[in-house]
């Protein structure tokens, strides 16, 4: 956390090139304002989706004692340390961010902002989160949030450089938001029925996975290229990455009936979540039959329709129809 100067990890970027008229001078490409690189840093869609998981556990532990001011705030503290997170994970990571082309133009790689400063914003926004979530949505939540910003920002993001497991790791702390809602609604008192937070965890740990090894899948040379420990970089002929693809989405079908005996849905869940986790699948299967970055791109597409797919039906199953 201490200002480095990064000569050499940034690509210059090339002036748009002149038009017909010689003599006459470019037009410059304008850089993102400052505003839109501290945006940039909290990586604000993987946030939102955070976010969405983070209400659907408070609103499915509340039930019908939900307190939308609660929710509120769980929702502030929890985006914040997400925020926090998330800058955190590209200081660490500039160097290689430096190094792929998917994110060499991020603000620190660039050197439109200092490690110095992103540290200091990334640390302001975790510590003001897990301050706000312990003043307003109590000590469980908080401790929920602290675990899941510690696993990303300190053990997942090294990892990455480290070994293949990383993406494994990095589920544990992409599965906790849901986790952060349902204490934000119950307390301590939630470890009563920590059956209900664990099927959240459940779904969301092995959603990731072959979610993360599709992206892994496409952007294989780019990420070896960082020095990034990914499976598919380790398996040219991508058998074993689309074996473990199908496996782990295969694993999501025994969910229809182990999340309901957790607790928290019926048969309409049940049977949405079997065809949510069948056509999931079934792009997994057609990725195996055929390891292209196309057929990679479509599990990555069908994994975003099963997992809001799966918590909506989950949420529509506890709250309203039972």
């Amino acid at each position: 956390m201490m200002k480095v100067t990064l000569t050499g990890e940034a690509d210059t970027l090339n002036p748009l090139g002149s038009g017909a008229g010689a003599g006459v001078a470019a037009p410059k490409a304008h850089a993102p304002s400052r505003l839109a690189d501290y945006v940039e840093l909290t990586k604000p869609k993987i946030a939102v989706m955070a976010l969405f998981t983070v209400g659907a556990g408070y609103l499915l532990a509340a039930g019908g004692n939900a307190e939308w001011r609660t929710l509120l705030h769980t929702l502030i503290g929890a985006g914040l340390v997400a925020a926090g997170g998330s800058a955190l994970n590209q200081l660490f990571e500039r160097r290689i961010d430096a190094k792929m082309r998917r994110t060499r133009k991020r603000p620190l790689p660039s050197g439109r902002l200092t490690p110095e400063e992103v540290a200091a914003v990334g640390a302001g926004l975790a510590g003001a989160g897990l301050a706000y979530l312990a003043a307003t949505a109590g000590a469980a939540a908080t401790v929920a949030a602290a675990l899941t910003f510690i696993a990303y920002a300190f053990v997942y993001t090294p990892m990455k450089t480290w070994t293949v497991w990383n993406t494994v790791v990095g589920a544990v702390p992409g599965a906790l938001p849901p986790v952060i809602g349902w204490y934000a609604a119950q307390g301590w008192s939630g470890g009563a029925e920590w059956e209900g937070a664990a099927a959240l965890f459940a779904i969301l740990f092995l959603w990731q996975l072959p979610h993360f090894l599709a992206i892994a899948w496409m952007y294989r040379a780019d990420y070896a290229a960082g020095g990034l420990k990914m499976l598919p970089g380790s398996d040219p002929t991508g058998k074993l990455t689309a074996f473990a693809m199908v496996v782990t989405a295969a694993a999501l079908l025994p969910l229809a009936v182990l999340v309901p005996l957790a607790g928290l849905g019926g048969w309409l869940f049940g049977v949405g979540a079997v065809l949510f986790a069948l056509s999931f699948l079934r792009r997994t299967v057609e990725f195996a039959l055929d390891r292209t970055d196309r057929k990679a791109r479509r599990v990555l597409l069908s994994s975003l329709f099963y997992l809001p797919g799966v918590f909506a039906l989950l949420m529509i199953d506890v709250l309203l129809v039972r």
